[in-house]
C-alpha cells in the first residue's frame, strides 16, 4: 500500500466525460487519483447528507479497540498466513493449534469494546444516513455498538457451530469447557492477531486438548469463514439486495483485496450507484470510487456523525456485549 500523509490525504473525483476520473471542488488532476484538501471528506459528507447509504467496514474499523488489522502496517498478513478452511477441516493436528491459540486469544476479542467509529456509523444509522451496514469484521463490534441488524459477512466469532449436526452453540461456553480441560493453560501472553488467535510454541500447541460438540461428538468450528472457504450464498444475495436498495456505497477501512468486500463495490458502481471510501491506505476499489479519504476512522467518522446526526438525549439500544451467549440452535 502506498505511504500517505499523517495529516491525511483526501482525493475525489467524478466521470469525465471519457468515463475516467475528473478532479472535483478545484482539485487539480492527477493521473489515476486526484488529490484536494478536504475535497474527498466534503464529497463523502455529501454521500451521507443524501441519506439511504450502505456501509461495508473492514478490520480497520476495529483497529482503535485495540484488535489489529490484517494488512496495515502491523497487520497479521505481515506476521504470518492465517489458517484455511482446508487445512482446519482436514487435520486434526491444524484444529488443535487453531483452538490453543484462539483460546488465548478468545479473551481480548469478547472483552473489545466498540470504539468511535462503530458508534458514529450507529448514530449515523439511527438517523436515516446509513441505511444498512455488512461488516467484513468476526468481532461483533457493531452489534456491541447498537447495530443489531449488521450483516456479518464472514461470521461471528462469538458463535460455534458443529460440523456435524450443524448445532450452534456460544463460544463463551466453549471457552469454559477449554478452561476446564486445560487447566492454567492461559498462564502465557501472546500478541492478538484479527482472527483472535495469537502466536505459539509447537510444544504447548501439543499439549492442548480439544473440546467436541456436546450434542453429537462431532468437529467444532468457529462460526466464521475460513479462507479459502465459500461465503454462504444466501449472506451474499442478502447484501446484494442491500446494496441495491442503498443510494450509494461507504466503505470503511477495508483494503478490498479479497473478494468477498469487492464484488458489493463492482456492483455498486455497475449499478451507477456512488462508492466512497474511507481507509488509511490504497485499495482496490479505489479506481471505481467517487471519493476516498486516508484519515483515521474513529475522529473522522464521528466528526461527520456529529454535523450530520447531532447527539440526542436518547441513549442507543441495541444487542448485548460480543461475549454474550446466543440462542442455541438455528
Amino acid at each position: 500500500m502506498g505511504a500517505y500523509p499523517t495529516s491525511g490525504e483526501s482525493v475525489a473525483r467524478r466521470a469525465g466525460p471519457t468515463g475516467g476520473s475528473a478532479a472535483v471542488d478545484g482539485a487539480a488532476a492527477v493521473p489515476g487519483r486526484t488529490a484536494g484538501t478536504g475535497a474527498g471528506l466534503e464529497a463523502v459528507e455529501r454521500l451521507l447528507a443524501g441519506r439511504g447509504v450502505v456501509v461495508l467496514s473492514g478490520a480497520g474499523l476495529s483497529t482503535e479497540s485495540g484488535i489489529p488489522d490484517y494488512r496495515g502496517a502491523t497487520g497479521s498478513r505481515r506476521r504470518g498466513t492465517p489458517m484455511t478452511y482446508q487445512e482446519f477441516t482436514g487435520s486434526e493436528a491444524a484444529r488443535r493449534r487453531y483452538w490453543a491459540r484462539s483460546h488465548l486469544g478468545w479473551r481480548a476479542i469478547a472483552g473489545a469494546e466498540p470504539n468511535a467509529g462503530h458508534r458514529a456509523v450507529e448514530a449515523l444509522r439511527r438517523s436515516g444516513h446509513v441505511s444498512s451496514v455488512i461488516t467484513q469484521n468476526v468481532d461483533g463490534l457493531h452489534r456491541a455498538a447498537g447495530t443489531a441488524d449488521a450483516v456479518e459477512l464472514h461470521g461471528g466469532l462469538d458463535r460455534v457451530v458443529c460440523l456435524g449436526c450443524r448445532r450452534t452453540s456460544a463460544r463463551a461456553a466453549l471457552d469454559r469447557r477449554l478452561e476446564v480441560l486445560n487447566d492454567g493453560f492461559r498462564e502465557a501472553e501472546a500478541p492478538l492477531n484479527p482472527d483472535g488467535d495469537v502466536e505459539l510454541a509447537d510444544e504447548r500447541v501439543a499439549a492442548f486438548r480439544v473440546a467436541a460438540c456436546e450434542a453429537c461428538g462431532g468437529v467444532l468450528k468457529p462460526d466464521v469463514v475460513f479462507f479459502g472457504e465459500a461465503v454462504p450464498k444466501e449472506r451474499v444475495e442478502q447484501c446484494y439486495r442491500l446494496v441495491d436498495a442503498a443510494r450509494a456505497l461507504l466503505v470503511l477501512g477495508s483494503s478490498l483485496t479479497v473478494l468477498s468486500g469487492l464484488r458489493f463495490v463492482r456492483h455498486a458502481a455497475r449499478g451507477g450507484r456512488p462508492v466512497a471510501i474511507v481507509n488509511q491506505g490504497r485499495t482496490r476499489g479505489d479506481d471505481l470510487a467517487v471519493a476516498t479519504v486516508a484519515l483515521p476512522l474513529g475522529s473522522t467518522l464521528s466528526a461527520l456523525a456529529h454535523r450530520l446526526a447531532p447527539p440526542t438525549e436518547a441513549p442507543p439500544t441495541g444487542a448485548p456485549p460480543t461475549g454474550t451467549p446466543p440462542t442455541e440452535g438455528r
